[in-house]
Formats: structure tokens, sequence, C-alpha cells
């Protein structure tokens, strides 16, 4: 068929039939054999669907076990043909012909069913199964004798099938169609003058079979006629339909009926032999019959969900081959031989513990091939549990019936059973896996009602005292516990100024160095407080009697912590392996091995992406930059120092995954732009990008200049109070482990950092002079200045200088 002759049959079948809102069910007629990729229709338009919504929902065809002829494209809301479609491979010569499936959605979960019906196109010529018909005919044969010939089989249906037959030449036979009850047409030759062998002994005719299509085919046969003597009468059968029936699947050799037929003829002539006819339908390869009795046995298998009644052509045919056909019905009864087929749609693995009842978790659809009563099924799932199925149809929803709670039952296993309703009735079952989710609707409960600790007096600050513990019923992060020290004062003093709690473990720090003398005992409140959203939290009293040391944690120069702005590091989408994003610097006041710094990763938006050198603090990446990554990244890195017990610090680093300015501001700003800024969008961002240099040289300018400054004011105090008594002060949060009483330790300040990063680092110069404190054992806390130095003013300042 030309692409002309198709392209015209696309326009004159293709049409929306019907679209029921209400019930979600949509129609198209198509003609076959259209090329792949055509449209069959707008199904997003015509169910009412934003194109969003395809996509979002995941929308795809579902078939069950049938072949996939149809596709979806998501991105326009069509249908398109995915294979080219032969309906007489389909349907062969059932009508209508149709396709169904249906398209479901997830994130709500919703289905439609779609109905495609397939058009016959005339691309079938009618066909004789023979390659030519031969007849023995007596020259005594009556006008009007008739001769059955041989049908012509036209795979395709309706008006494209065979509609008339033509006889060529027609000087003594012309022909009669009689239309039978299955719709097709019985052929036969009749004799409208006499014979006379004498005179021609063989005729040759050709018969053609011309069908309704356009263009019109045909087929034709040759009919050779051989005019002999004597036999002139034909045989006649009894009736003219026998209809039988038969259960499915039953022996081969099961007597169906008898045909019977008689020919007035005496003799040899009036002997008459049975045959089944060759018809389209395949009737030949599961029947077979008795030439001599008539007798119609089965002879294959027979399904009734494949055919559901045969229609068999006898012809009774005696030597003379003067026949007469009759027509054998035999209708298939069922049998309940098929179970129950389960199809899964779409199904939800997890499911939170508040979800409201009458929440769809799963889809089902189930099938039975067989008819009636064996093809009804009921569905049904275990007991005890807060789910039940409603059902559409063949359609199950699997839906919640009560309250869920994960702290009573975390786990489900889901037995749903279908029967249907043969006799015996059969069935099929299938277990669905559900997990409950956690919702936070536990509040952390502390082991004691209160606690009491003790600590000895002149303790290093940031001495761990005790720990305090509650359990959270919930799971994940609603049961990750963090442990906060409740605002309150402690003879005009914050209690935070003393105490401190770690917020993951619940451990009770001491901040500062306790005096027995001054203080021996305080009470405050300690709020344990879930990860949930919202949390959840509880108090408990906590009361420290003091009998009873180390505290000094690392502090993170670079980068700059700040709330008010959000400053990113920049790694382009081309960066490889190795690749520096920047450097973490820290130091720590403490000497020794307390002030060996190393730095871990604790946290990361993507773990496999950057790491941290434990040494020299250099983030860099683990593997190629992709697409995929997010341009968003935050890192938090822990700074821990060597000493025991081990004080660390956390440093949150921004990096931004992008290779241009405009997208790092689009993902770290919250603000938009007027279509009429877009002109000038080159100036905004070599400016932004200044405004940021220009802020980061006057930031690490002025903490320069504080260092200075404090350095400065710290040597004046040593000078003028060089025989004063002065009272140790230590910062909170600072420790010291080397000893257990008052402070007898030097102190060694020197800010250093590696320049072997492959970007431009700072590097700190050594401060400009050294301070050495050192602390008697004699119990007066006399400031000395065995080891003083003059200070050099102008170095610091040249210093500046020098880094900007």
């Amino acid at each position: 068929m030309s692409d002309r002759t198709m392209a015209r049959q696309v326009l004159l079948f293709i049409w929306f039939l019907s679209l029921s809102s209400a019930l979600g069910q949509v129609s198209y007629s198509i003609p076959e054999e259209m090329a792949k990729g055509s449209l069959v229709g707008n199904i997003a338009q015509d169910l009412g669907l934003d194109l969003k919504r395809l996509k979002s929902g995941k929308a795809r065809i579902y078939t069950g076990d049938s072949a996939e002829y149809i596709e979806l494209n998501k991105e326009r809301g069509v249908l398109l043909i995915k294979e080219r479609i032969d309906r007489e491979a389909l349907c062969g010569q059932t009508t209508p012909c149709a396709l169904h499936f249906q398209i479901t959605l997830e994130n709500p979960m919703e289905f439609y069913s779609v109905t495609v019906e397939i058009l016959d196109v005339n691309d079938n010529a009618p066909v004789f199964a023979a390659k030519e018909i031969k007849f023995d005919i007596s020259e005594s044969s009556l006008t009007g004798a008739k001769f059955v010939l041989e049908r012509a089989v036209d795979d395709d249906v309706g008006f494209n099938g065979v509609q008339s037959y033509f006889l060529h030449p027609a000087d003594h036979f012309i022909l009669k169609t009689q239309d039978m009850p299955d719709g097709t047409k019985n052929v036969e030759m009749i004799l409208q003058n006499t014979l006379d062998r004498e005179k021609q002994e063989h005729i040759s005719l050709l018969l053609t079979a011309v069908d309704g299509g356009e263009p019109q085919m045909s087929g034709t046969i040759p009919i050779i006629i051989t005019v002999e003597d004597a036999n002139d009468n034909a045989p006649v059968c009894f009736l003219p339909v026998y209809k039988t029936s038969i259960a499915e699947n039953s022996p081969k050799g099961t007597i169906l009926t008898t045909v019977k037929a008689s020919d007035a003829d005496q003799g040899q002539n009036g002997k008459i032999e049975y045959y089944i006819a060759k018809t389209s339908g395949g009737s030949t390869n599961h029947f077979e019959i008795n030439r001599n009795e008539g007798v119609l046995r089965l002879s294959g298998d027979t399904d009734y969900e494949r055919v559901k009644h045969y229609q068999i052509d006898v012809q009774a045919r005696d030597p003379g081959r003067h026949s007469d056909t009759c027509k054998v019905i035999v209708d298939i009864i069922d049998v309940n031989d098929n179970k129950p087929v389960i199809n899964i749609m779409s199904k939800a693995s997890t499911l939170s513990e508040n979800s409201k009842p009458g929440t769809v978790l799963t889809m089902l659809n189930v099938q039975d091939s067989d008819s009636g009563e064996n093809g009804k099924v009921q569905c049904s799932i275990n007991d005890n549990i807060p789910f039940t199925l409603k059902s559409t149809n063949n359609f199950f929803s699997l839906v919640t019936d009560g309250d869920l709670d994960r702290e009573r039952e975390s786990e489900y296993n889901i037995s749903v059973t279908c029967s249907d309703e043969g006799v015996p009735s059969l069935s099929s079952s299938v277990t669905l896996s559900l997990q409950i989710s956690d919702v936070n609707d536990n509040a952390p409960v502390f082991e004691k009602s209160s606690y009491e600790a003790s600590v000895q007096e002149n303790n290093t600050p940031g001495l761990s005292i005790f720990t305090v513990r509650a359990r959270d019923a919930d799971f994940n992060q609603n049961a990750r516990v963090s442990y906060i020290l409740e605002d309150s004062s402690v003879n005009g003093v914050p209690v935070s100024s003393l105490v401190s709690v770690t917020a993951d473990s619940g451990v009770i720090h001491a901040v500062r160095s306790f005096d027995y003398e001054q203080i021996k005992d305080f009470q405050f409140r300690v709020k344990a407080q879930d990860g949930g959203s919202p949390p959840l939290s509880s108090n408990v009293s906590v009361k420290i009697i003091i009998q009873d040391q180390n505290d000094n944690a690392p502090q993170v120069l670079y980068p700059v912590q700040s709330g008010a702005n959000v400053v990113a590091e920049i790694v382009p989408r081309s960066a490889d392996v190795g690749y520096l994003v920047t450097k973490v610097v820290a130091v720590d006041v403490d000497s020794g091995q307390n002030a060996w710094l190393s730095y871990k990763l604790h946290k990361a938006t993507d773990r496999a992406l950057f790491e941290v050198g434990l040494q020299n603090g250099e983030i860099r990446t683990v593997r190629q930059v992709t697409d995929k990554d997010a341009v968003k990244q935050r890192l938090t890195v822990v700074v821990e120092d060597n000493g025991q017990p081990s004080r660390s610090a956390t440093v949150n680093v921004n990096v931004a995954v992008a290779d241009s300015f405009p997208e790092v501001l689009s993902e770290f700003t919250d603000f938009t732009h007027d279509k009429e800024y877009n002109d000038n969008l080159t100036f905004y961002l070599v400016l932004a990008l200044a405004v940021v240099s220009f802020l980061f040289i006057v930031s690490i300018i002025a903490i320069l200049s504080v260092k200075c400054y404090r350095w400065r004011r710290e040597r004046m105090f040593y000078k003028s109070g060089a025989n004063l008594p002065v009272i140790p002060y230590y910062p909170p949060l600072y420790a010291d482990v080397g000893g257990t009483g008052t402070l007898q330790h030097v102190y060694n300040y020197e800010v250093c950092r590696t320049t072997d990063s492959r970007k431009s680092d700072l590097k700190y110069a050594r401060p400009c002079s050294e301070s050495i404190i050192s602390l008697d054992t004699s119990g007066t806390h006399t400031l000395t200045h065995a080891q003083r130095e003059r200070l050099n003013f102008d170095d610091c300042d040249d210093q500046v200088r020098n880094f900007v």
C-alpha cells in the first residue's frame, strides 16, 4: 500500500470516539498498519491532565500480559504507535478489534482506561486454498444442477472481505451466491445449458472473487470441467445446519455429531463421501470426519479462552463430484481451568504511621480468563491488620482501615488472596511487605527523675562530670535526642558559665574551675529534645556538689563563620579528582600534643564528593564532579586536638558546584530579579565579585589588627602590674589537660599555615612577640615576668601592611 493511500486512510479513519470523564475512560479508532510513531490521540487533553502531572505521576501504560502496541509520550502528552499493528494477526475474524489498556499515575495513585479500536484496511486480496477446481460432470446433468465451488478466503473483515464472485465464460454455467448465517457467501455454479460431451469434452472456466475495499482486490482460480456420462443426481444433506457443544479440554477422539446426506442415484453413483471444507478459521486442525459414515470427531485441543465456537462446512459428495454442503456449529463450554492472575499496578513500600484511614498504598488488577461464574473473582486479605480492600470491577485498592503505630508494629506482611467462583474454586495469592515510617509522637524520657554528682575543686575547665541520658521510643531522627542546658543563674552568675552539656551525648562538662570555698553546690535543669519536627522535649533537675580540672578547644581562623552572610567556595563542574576546594585553618593555644590538630569531615550534603586532609585541613574532591551533583553543598568539618580528653571545634563550609557566578547567586540567595535588570546582569555580577573580594580583604586586615591590639594591651597589663597579685581567669571552653590542681603550665601562642596548596592560601606569620605566662605553686597566684621581652609594635604594623 502506498504512503499516499495510507495517509488518506489515516485522515479518513482516525477519529476520537468518546470520552467519559466520570469513569476516566477514553476511546480512539485508528486504522491498522499505521507507521511506527504515528499519532493516536492527545491523551493529556482528552483526560484533562496537565503535562506536569504526567511527569510527576510517572505516567505509564499498563497492558497486563498483552503486547504493547501503543506508547505514551509524556513530553507531549500524546499516544503514539509503538509497533505496526496487523489487525488480522491481532484479532483474526473477530470484530470489533480493540486494544484495551490502562494509564496509571502515582502520588496520588490514579488510573484511566483507554480503548483503541483497530479498523480494518483492505490490505489482503481474496485467496483460494486450492490451485484449481476440477469437476467431472455427466452429460446427462439437468439444467439447474448445482456445483458447490470453493470459497475464497479474505483475511479482511466487513466490506473489505469477499463481496462477489464472477465466472468467465458464462456459456454453460452461471454463478449463484447464498448468504450463510456466519456472514460468508456460499458459491454455487449452476448448469444453465445442457452439456454435450461429443461437442466439448473439457470446459475451462475462471472463477474470480472480488472484495469491496478501496482499492478493490481480487483472486482467481481455474475450473476444469470434464464432461462424462451418467450421474445426474447430487447428494442432499438431511439438515442444512447441525449444532452441538463440547467442554473445553475434551480428549481427542470425542464424537461431536454425525452428518447424513442422501443421493437419489443408485449403485456407485449414489455412494456419498463426507469432507470438511477448508475455511479461514482453521477448523480442519481441530476436527476430522469419517468419509463413509459422516461421524465428526475432535482431533485437536480446544480452549474456550481462545475460541468460543467453531463453524465447520461439511461437503457430501458422490463419485460424480455432485455435492451438497451443510454447516456444523460447535459451541465450546467453559471449564474453570484458569487461576486468577494478580497484577500489581502500583504499590508503596513505606507508609507513615500518621496516615489517615483510607490512604491508598497498593493498586491491583486481577484477571481471570474464564467466563461466567468461573471468571468472577473475590479478593481478601489476612485478618487483624488495619487494612482493607476496595474493589472496582477487576481493580482492587489496598487502603488503610485504622490507626497505625510504628512503636507497636513497624512492619506488615499483607497476604492478598483472590479466588474465582468456579467449582472447584481456583485461587492465587501475593504477599506485600509494608514498612511503617516513624512520626515524632513520643517525647524523650530521662532514666531518673533527678540527678546528683560531685566534682573536685580546682578542676580543669571542660572536665566531664557525669552523663544524663534520655530515651525516645521513636525511630531514627525522631529518636535522636539532643541535650540543652536551660538558662538559669547561680549566685548571680549564669549557669552556662559553670557547666555545659554536650548536645549529642548528654555529657555535662565543667566550664570553669570551681572553688569549694566560694560555692559548695548548685542546681540547674537539662532539657532533652528530640530531632523531630516539631520537636518534643522533657527536662530534669541536676545537682552538682563541689569537691573538685583542663580545657582549650581549637580555634577556627578560616573560614570565618558569620550569620549575616553566606560565603561559598566555588567548584567548577569540570573539576578533576583531587581539586582543592578550600582549606580550613585552625589553631589551638595549647602546647604539645594538645595542639596537634586533625581535621575530619563530620557532615556533608554528598560524602562521596569531598574529603578533608587529616593533618592539613585541605578540602578536596574525591571523584569527578558531574552534572547531577547539587549546586548547593554544605560541609561540617570537626577540628580536634590530640589532648586527653580531646577537644574539638566545628566549622561549616558552603560549597557551590557551578561554572558561573550567576548560578551560585541563584542558589545561595532568595532574591529574584526583574526582567528589566537582565541587560545589566554582567555589570551586577562583576560588582558583586568586587564587593565580596573587598570584604574578604577587610576582614583579614581587621583580624590581624585585633590580634595586634590585644597583644599590646596584654603586654601593657604585664608591665603595669608586675608586683600585684593576680587572680587567674581561664576562658570558658578552653582546657589544658596537663594537671589536676591550679594551672602551672607555660603557654606559647604561634599561628602558622601550610603553603603547599594549589590555590592562593593565606600564610600567617609568626606573632610579633611571644608571651610566656608562668604561674607558680605557692598559692599566691603572683604573676612573674621571668622571660619578659620587649614588644616590637612596628613589626606588627609591617606584617599587616605586607599582607595587604
